[in-house]
């Protein structure tokens, strides 16, 4: 379940990997994805038994939204002229980052919650998962944004509406 959750922040990543990042920066990245991957199932966890269905979709619904948002300003910011970007995978843009790459692994959380697992464990799990892949995702959206130049920044976007769409339509 972990891998299958941390596939979407990979997917993600390869999106977000467009910007021009320093290793740096997608080392910080993976590692608050990661945490944000613990903190998130646990947090589902405990909340399993009292909210699951309405609250899994409620987290569902703004995760698509501000995806589809940040998919968006990133095709913008190709076409503008000064190309300032309003959310960029920097200081506070890694938390929202970090927090729309989680809310899968919060709704997972609040299905385990119900089946009673361990939660130090799987929350574990999940945070080692999102790591390696979210990682990747970056470094390899880092090499093709070299080789497709602004076009990779427009394919990047897309990947996030992508992204925002699935989530939004995976719960209707």
């Amino acid at each position: 379940m972990a891998f299958a959750v941390g596939m979407d922040a990979f997917s993600v990543s390869l999106g977000m990997g467009i910007y021009k990042l320093r290793l740096k920066h997608i080392f910080i990245i993976g590692i608050t994805v990661g945490i944000f991957h613990v903190v998130m199932p646990l947090f589902g966890i405990l909340a399993g038994h009292l909210l699951s269905e309405t609250f899994g979709k409620i987290t569902g619904y703004v995760g698509g939204i501000l995806l589809i948002i940040l998919g968006l300003q990133m095709i913008i910011f190709c076409f503008r002229s000064n190309r300032q970007s309003f959310i960029l995978p920097v200081g506070w843009g890694i938390v929202l980052f970090s927090l729309l790459l989680s809310v899968d692994s919060f709704s997972a959380g609040l299905s385990l919650g119900m089946f009673g697992v361990r939660a130090a464990i799987a929350a574990f799990c999940f945070g080692v998962v999102a790591v390696f892949l979210t990682w990747s995702g970056l470094l390899i959206g880092r090499k093709v944004q070299n080789l497709l130049g602004v076009y990779g920044e427009i394919l990047g976007g897309i990947i996030l509406i992508a992204f925002g769409l699935k989530l939004l339509l995976q719960f209707n």
